[in-house]
């Protein structure tokens, strides 16, 4: 009992934690993916909006990007004082283009967060941050949600040199990394400077340094660029090895 207690008494500092709140789709399921870019010492506050059922389509978008939803499940996360909001959907962030991003956005902050990220607000973060202005898309979507991506992207003057879709209405999480590759050879095309693949549903965490490598160009991923803008907000830097978009930019000032 007493080595117990001498251990005990050696223990002197408390590991508080930070937190970025987190508003996913009610299919996402890949929480562990965006945990995989937190620092220790950040917590990941996580809640879902609320069920649509319908595959995965312009109509789910849509729903999903309902600003009443939005807010509400953000105000479900501010309990323990997260000191950013990151939505974190592709679609539902870009399906109303430009203007629907930043509606988002602002619905966030007038729910209560202090600061707040949307997916696809975070990507012409980091596309402007690298300086690119022509990229080749990937995603898991049928065309028309694809299309919906290449025209957000179209309004902050980035070209979609390329894109290549998987089709798919449900079930994205269940994509392998195998198929996320073999669509990235795909659609790469010389003039792309970049690559991106959308969906928070598509896991890419252990390709992204690898298909750099393969490629010769940064490889930007939904999850990723989420996690990068929201940590980014807060001053700290995501935990990646040999992601481009984390060494190339500064990671300890706040945007």
């Amino acid at each position: 009992m007493q080595h117990n207690v001498v251990e005990l008494s050696a223990v002197t500092d408390t590991p508080w934690q930070s937190g970025v709140g987190v508003v996913a789709p009610y299919d996402f399921a890949l929480d562990r993916e965006l945990w995989r870019w937190a620092p220790d010492d950040i917590s990941l506050y996580v809640t879902r909006l609320p069920f649509v059922p319908v595959p995965v389509t312009v109509d789910q978008a849509s729903a999903l990007s309902d600003g009443d939803n939005v807010a509400r499940a953000t105000r479900d996360l501010l309990a323990p004082e997260p000191l950013v909001v990151a939505y974190a959907c592709a679609s539902g962030s870009f399906v109303n283009g430009a203007g629907g991003e930043r509606l988002l956005w602002r619905s966030i902050l007038d729910a209560g967060a202090p600061s707040a990220v949307t997916t696809s607000g975070a990507l012409i973060r980091a596309l402007d941050a690298l300086g690119v202005r022509r990229v080749a898309v990937v995603t898991p979507y049928v065309d028309s949600v694809t299309e919906r991506l290449t025209g957000y992207l179209h309004e902050h003057r980035v070209e979609a040199v390329s894109s290549v879709g998987l089709g798919l209405l449900n079930h994205i999480w269940k994509v392998a990394y195998s198929e996320v590759v073999q669509a990235v050879r795909d659609a790469d095309r010389p003039e792309a400077e970049a690559v991106f693949i959308s969906c928070t549903n598509v896991l890419t965490y252990d390709i992204i340094a690898p298909l750099e490598r393969m490629l010769g160009k940064p490889v930007l991923a939904a999850n990723q660029v989420t996690m990068w803008a929201a940590l980014q907000a807060i001053g700290r830097r995501p935990v990646a090895h040999g992601q481009h978009l984390v060494d190339a930019t500064d990671q300890t000032t706040a945007a």
